[in-house]
Parts: C-alpha cells; structure tokens; sequence
C-alpha cells in the first residue's frame, strides 16, 4: 500500500512544480509589489525538494528497483533534465532575493530575464513525464 502512495506523491510533486513555476510568472510581471517579490523568493525551494526527496524513495526503496531505471538512457536524461532545470532555478529566486533586499521596484530588464528563465524551466519540467513513461516501459533498455 505505501508504494502507490509514494508514486502519487511523486506525481503530485511534478505536477505541483509546474504549478509553482506558473505561479512564479503570474506574479513575476512589471508593477510587481514589495510583497510579491517576499513571496517570490521562498517559492522555488519547496517543489524541488519534494520531486528529489519521493524520486529517490521510488529508485531505492518502491517501483521497479535500481538496476531497472540505472540502465535506462531516459531516466537518466530525466535526471539530467532534473539538474538542468535545478540549476536554472537558482538565478530567479536569486534575482528576487536581490529585489526583496533592494526593497525597490525591478526594471523591465530584470523581469524579463527571470521570466525567460521560467520559462524555460516550464518546457523542460513538460519534457520529464515523457521520460518518465518512456522509462518505465522499459523503452530504450
């Protein structure tokens, strides 16, 4: 009974990031308040602990086991998606940290360059479920 819980949960995850991302561009728009650039800055965190902390419950403890995913090439493309996207996600919250701090309005400038990168974190994170079902089908053993 835990495993089904654990791959809801890890799907809840996936989905709540996309979720959190959009978020992130609704508020991340020009006319931004002080307190909008606040919430911005804890946003980012919570979505990709979740995602990590029920991945690797799944690859070592529920599912298909180790070997099964490990010699998989689109779980790893998964995981580097997955990095890929973290790594990404470190400029916005940085930026926002930087606004909250400045305690003044960003420029234009500024907030299109955090958007491009929501952006692209929101295609990428759209690319992981494919990987996903393709992994778990076996395709590519």
């Amino acid at each position: 009974m835990v495993e089904p819980l654990v791959a809801y949960l890890h799907y809840l995850s996936i989905i709540l990031a996309g979720g959190f991302l959009v978020g992130e561009l609704v508020i991340c728009r020009t006319g931004i308040s002080s307190e909008q650039t606040r919430r911005l800055a804890g946003i980012d965190v919570v979505f990709f602990v979740s995602a990590l902390a029920t991945g690797l419950l799944r690859l070592f403890f529920y599912a298909k086991g180790v070997g099964f995913y490990t010699g998989n090439p689109f779980f790893w493309a998964k995981m580097a998606l997955y990095v890929i996207i973290a790594g990404l996600s470190i400029k916005p919250p940085r930026t926002f940290i930087r606004w909250k701090r400045a305690g003044t309005a960003p420029v234009a400038d500024e907030i299109a360059g955090a958007r491009r990168f929501i952006h692209i974190e929101l295609g990428l994170l759209a690319l992981m479920p494919l990987m996903a079902v393709l992994m778990a089908r076996g395709i590519g053993r």
